[in-house]
């Protein structure tokens, strides 16, 4: 019968609850992961004044939830010789979305595609050489089965990069804000 209860509970140890959510050491470890990614391990722990095994304990369940989703690199179209990007909406008949996705997945230029609403039903995010590419691009995808129409806007440069780390802040300032009402109650 013992061995169906863990070590630590039959030796009248309570482990702590695992934590869940961001606090101030993790997002101060996703700010210097993302914004110094060749840091190693032993050099974010020295600059947080922490060990090296909480940093990784934090970056292991940081994984493990779902929070870090890689760690790169993270590759530029522009240096990859593709310049241009344009954002083009499909019009697709929606019963062959899935066989219009594994298509679209088979073109290199296709950077990311998602199923949006409103006029459209799938927003794609495509890199090109030049405009002419992009058309050559473009006329690739309307050859899919099932792929109705398309209209295309060419970017004229990036305002705001894509970014989730002010997200990541966001949340743990409403968390805490939270947590301080409740507290005061």
């Amino acid at each position: 019968m013992l061995s169906n209860i863990p070590k630590y509970r039959r030796y009248g140890v309570n482990m702590p609850a695992r934590h869940t959510g961001l606090d101030d050491l993790d997002l101060k470890i996703l700010r210097l992961v993302h914004e110094r990614p060749r840091t190693g391990l032993l050099e974010i722990a020295r600059l947080l004044g922490v060990a090296r095994g909480t940093v990784q304990a934090r970056l292991d369940r940081m994984t493990s939830d779902g929070v870090i989703t890689d760690f790169g690199p993270n590759l530029s179209p522009k240096a990859l010789g593709h310049p241009v990007q344009a954002f083009t909406t499909l019009e697709v008949e929606q019963a062959s979305r899935a066989d219009i996705s594994a298509r679209l997945a088979a073109i290199p230029e296709l950077l990311e595609a998602h199923i949006v609403t409103g006029p459209g039903d799938v927003w794609c995010r495509i890199a090109g050489r030049d405009h002419e590419h992009i058309q050559r691009v473009i006329d690739r995808m309307l050859t899919i089965e099932g792929v109705r129409r398309s209209t295309t806007v060419i970017t004229l440069s990036t305002v705001v990069p894509y970014r989730v780390l002010p997200l990541a802040e966001q949340a743990l300032f409403r968390d805490t804000a939270r947590d301080t009402f409740q507290d005061t109650t």
